[in-house]
């Protein structure tokens, strides 16, 4: 069984026990999450979508709140004598799936 799920602009397609890497969350780790815009749903070769996904929902539990890797952003101009660098780490939460409800 599987669903796709829309989690902060962004769709997923997500079994029971996947670890996904979303953008930031409220709340810590161990907290349980409900995601309840699923999009489709598929069991045993059984599709549906649409209205009929009304009352769908997955469940979650947050496991940890990070930050990625930092990304470094360099700007040049050449001759000009300018040089800019700057970089981020953008903000991440992993969340565990643990039972898709049709």
């Amino acid at each position: 069984m599987y669903a796709v799920v829309k989690i902060g602009g962004h769709q997923y397609k997500v079994q029971e026990g996947d670890k996904l890497k979303v953008d930031r969350m409220a709340g810590e780790s161990g907290d349980k999450v409900t995601f309840s815009d699923v999009l489709l749903l598929s069991d045993a070769g059984q599709t549906s979508f649409g209205e009929s996904l009304e009352n769908a929902n997955v469940e979650a539990e947050i496991t940890e709140q990070k930050r990625h890797d930092k990304v470094i952003v360099f700007k040049y101009k050449r001759r000009k004598n300018y040089k800019k660098t700057s970089g981020q780490k953008q903000p991440y939460t992993t969340v565990e799936i643990k039972k898709i409800h049709k």
